[in-house]
């Protein structure tokens, strides 16, 4: 058979949105490419799947030619009962990054505006680009902290969402709670405040009680996800709590059978499973005390981090050398242009590699 090339001008071809076109691709952390190397590159959890875990989601590996629930409704009443709000507060999507594309559908239109931190999370310019709203990012302290006062003046009449992230990816950085109060206070009650706790189980120390400021502000929703402490990545499974009539926004923005049964199961599984989840962060945040302050006893400056990684700012000079440094070691780390180096926490063993590449402070370029 015969197949004619087509002569159209080029100019006839289907064409991408101009918006979406000129998108940076998202960068995902790379993963291990043999058994000696040290995925560092990525938050995920470096603890294997919780075995009441795998037990369900084996179960519901045997049921996958039925449709899951389509409100993941199981799902949301046990996170419901977890915080001790409603189910009908609650709707899920496929990873907190999912749920965030969510409430973007589900409050912006064309041009309306969504102010977050820079650097922050890569993904909220890109899914705020996609959805043809204008992203306003606002950069962070030299602490590293988000600039409060400076996020409240960024909003306009045209500010429809501002997205919070604590502890901040990629700095660990969390926000204080006299500093959250006063902006929720300036925030006007159209705008919507997304709160993304989507590290808040390691957490230790001063921080937010993110449910007891809810209960007071009906503008803010709260983002978490099973993806990074419940070890869930692979399953894609996040939530958000919200007040029902944009909970339920959100749930109408879904897309179908958007959660599958198996991450459901493993939901539900994981919240019954306190104590093992306990366990696991405290033993992260016992590691985060021990590498953070190795590290600044040989000169780095490194931030308080309340997430299971920290942080390393750096020039574009000595993100290159310290990216080729871990490589040689076999130990892969994200760098992002123009700001620094963040590298996940491990085991004991894992860790002490980092920390024996960069022991020696004088070998790297100043910042």
């Amino acid at each position: 058979m015969l197949f004619m090339t087509s002569t159209l001008p080029e100019t006839a071809a289907p064409r991408l949105r101009a918006a979406v076109a000129n998108l940076p691709a998202y960068v995902a952390g790379r993963s291990a490419e043999s058994e000696l190397t040290a995925a560092l590159a990525s938050n995920e959890s470096h603890f294997a799947p919780l075995p009441s875990v795998v037990e369900v989601v084996t179960a519901e590996a045997g049921r996958i030619h039925r449709y899951p629930s389509m409100g993941a409704v199981d799902a949301r009443e046990a996170i419901a009962r977890h915080h001790g709000v409603s189910p009908e507060e609650i709707a899920a999507g496929p990873g907190s990054s999912g749920v965030l594309q969510q409430i973007i559908t589900a409050v912006c239109d064309a041009g309306d505006e969504v102010v977050f931190a820079w650097r922050s999370f890569e993904a909220y310019p890109i899914l705020v680009t996609v959805a043809g709203a204008a992203p306003v990012p606002v950069p962070l302290l030299d602490n590293e902290q988000h600039d409060l006062p400076a996020m409240a003046a960024a909003i306009t009449d045209r500010t429809r969402l501002v997205i919070l992230c604590s502890p901040n990816n990629p700095t660990g950085v969390s926000i204080d709670a006299g500093a959250l109060e006063d902006f929720l206070q300036s925030v006007p009650s159209r705008v919507l405040v997304v709160l993304d706790e989507a590290y808040i189980e390691y957490q230790r120390g001063p921080g937010v009680d993110s449910l007891e400021f809810y209960r007071r502000y009906p503008n803010l929703c709260i983002l978490r996800t099973f993806s990074k402490a419940y070890g869930l990545a692979g399953l894609r499974i996040g939530y958000a709590i919200a007040r029902p009539p944009v909970a339920d926004g959100l749930r109408r923005t879904a897309i179908p059978f958007g959660v599958n049964r198996m991450a459901q199961a493993a939901a539900v599984a994981s919240l019954a499973a306190g104590d093992e989840l306990a366990a696991r962060t405290d033993a992260v945040a016992q590691e985060r005390t021990r590498v953070v302050a190795a590290l600044r006893s040989v000169g780095w400056d490194v931030p308080d981090s309340q997430a299971n990684f920290y942080w390393l700012r750096a020039s574009d000079g000595l993100r290159e050398q310290l990216l080729a440094a871990l490589a040689d070691a076999d130990i892969l780390a994200r760098g992002y242009a123009g700001d620094g180096v963040r590298v996940t926490l491990a085991d004991r063993e894992t860790n002490d590699r980092v920390l024996a590449v960069l022991a020696d402070r004088g070998r790297f370029a100043a910042q």
